[in-house]
């Protein structure tokens, strides 16, 4: 079956989560992969990715594991036969997983060890193709660094973001074809806790949304880049009423189709915008993500949608709201289809197209009825630990990984049963990836490729 036909039978099929990428030039299917953040899907999914292993350790079904110069919470992305991760520099491998509230910080780094880098590894064995840098400028964060942001590509060329701002596109051999540097050409980030937010690429531009303002001077904005030359194409201020560090975003921007077109969905400072493709102009509006009008209220979880329903949760899981895009104006009273308590705070929930999975940060999970939210399970409870990865849902199975390093698989059905728990023993913060038999998670000292051996 060729590209295009392929194409229309997943769209067919599950609607706008395969209209994310359009099958690249070189002829390879993008669903196959995982080429960005949340996958091909845009919702932490992958509908060709089979026999992966329920069951591993630090040497069981490990096909190959390959030491970082560093850590990053940046989760790996997949093209055909090379891994692509972006990583601090070697030597700076102070993390502040211990600290504590009243504790004096650990320091950042100086200016010989803060450079970030993206390496190109091979899937076969684990062997470095190449190593460039992406940026300098590198700083710690509570639980970050400036290396958070994950690449992206298109199987013809490879982008990555810094926290610093730097925008870079390589060609797949290494080669850097332009670079940008955002906070020279927009002004400085003002987010507390670094940023984290991973550049959206679809049909040869990027759309990057940079959310804050702490000082009323910081600017906060989402632009569109054209990913070939690397000029905007439009930027636009995102207006908010929301106060202090409320206005603070760290998630992903979606794509979701209203009307039988795309559009460009943002989430963060109390609000969900919906914006035009073409021009980045806000068509509508969703609140209620706020309802205390708390000074406090930052968010982090990316939004996800499935059957034309949007779901986004707010800080620590407060609301958890699923709303229809589309209309026009301000939509929070009209456009609400369900809503909860029983969201996550870092984590990006997943879903099937049937059902929406949460993880929280506390390791409790639950599952919803996409359509009508009633609840299938309830609050039940993976490995103990703190969760800042999110879950993603591959061969029936879900994934959920939390910072000690130990991964929970869940069947993913309408009852809870937990299949396994393993571990790597490694402070993580990435997301897993699954893509083929093979199943990447990036810890803070390795990139691991596991399989069943």
């Amino acid at each position: 079956m060729g590209g295009e036909a392929l194409s229309k039978k997943l769209i067919g099929s599950v609607g706008v989560l395969a209209l994310v990428l359009a099958v690249s030039l070189t002829g390879a299917n993008p669903n196959e992969y995982w080429p960005q953040w949340r996958g091909p899907h845009l919702n932490g999914s992958s509908t060709t990715a089979k026999d992966l292993p329920t069951n591993w350790s630090e040497t069981e079904n490990v096909k190959w594991r390959i030491a970082l110069p560093s850590w990053s919470a940046a989760t790996p992305i997949i093209w055909e036969d090379t891994v692509y991760v972006t990583s601090a520099q070697k030597g700076f491998q102070i993390l502040q997983r211990n600290y504590r509230r009243g504790q004096p910080r650990p320091p950042n780094p100086g200016a010989e060890n803060d450079e970030m880098y993206l390496l190109a590894i091979q899937r076969s064995d684990g062997k470095v193709k190449w190593r460039q840098q992406i940026g300098s400028g590198n700083l710690l964060y509570r639980k970050q660094n400036l290396a958070s942001p994950s690449p992206v590509t298109d199987g013809n060329r490879i982008w990555t973001f810094t926290g610093a701002g730097t925008l870079t596109c390589f060609d797949m051999a290494g080669k850097r074809i332009w670079r940008r540097e955002i906070q020279q050409d927009y002004g400085r980030f003002g987010l507390n806790h670094g940023y984290g937010s991973s550049p959206l690429l679809h049909d040869g531009r990027l759309y990057i949304q940079v959310l804050h303002g702490m000082k009323t001077d910081d600017p906060s904005y989402v632009f569109a880049v054209d990913a070939k030359t690397g000029k905007t194409v439009w930027k636009v201020d995102r207006w908010t009423d929301a106060q202090m560090e409320s206005p603070d975003d760290y998630s992903t921007p979606i794509l979701v189709t209203v009307g039988g077109k795309l559009q460009l969905v943002v989430s963060g400072g109390d609000y969900v915008t919906g914006h035009d493709l073409h021009s980045g102009e806000e068509l509508w509006r969703m609140g209620g993500l706020n309802p205390e009008n708390g000074r406090m209220y930052r968010t982090i979880a990316s939004s996800v949608t499935t059957g034309g329903v949007v779901y986004t949760t707010s800080t620590r899981g407060k609301p958890f709201i699923a709303f229809k895009p589309g209309g026009s104006g301000d939509i929070t009273d009209s456009n609400l289809v369900w809503k909860n308590n029983l969201g996550s705070d870092v984590p990006t929930p997943t879903t099937d197209g049937k059902r929406i999975f949460v993880v929280n940060d506390r390791g409790i999970m639950m599952a919803f009825d996409a359509a009508s939210g009633d609840i299938l399970w309830d609050r039940q409870r993976l490995a103990p630990g703190t969760y800042s990865a999110s879950p993603i849902l591959a061969d029936g199975k879900i994934y959920a990984t939390n910072e000690e390093g130990t991964t929970t698989v869940v069947e993913a059905g309408d009852e809870f049963k937990m299949l396994a728990q393993n571990q790597l023993n490694d402070h993580t913060l990435a997301t897993p990836a699954p893509v083929g038999n093979e199943l990447y998670i990036r810890t803070a000292e390795y990139l691991y490729c596991l399989s069943n051996r």
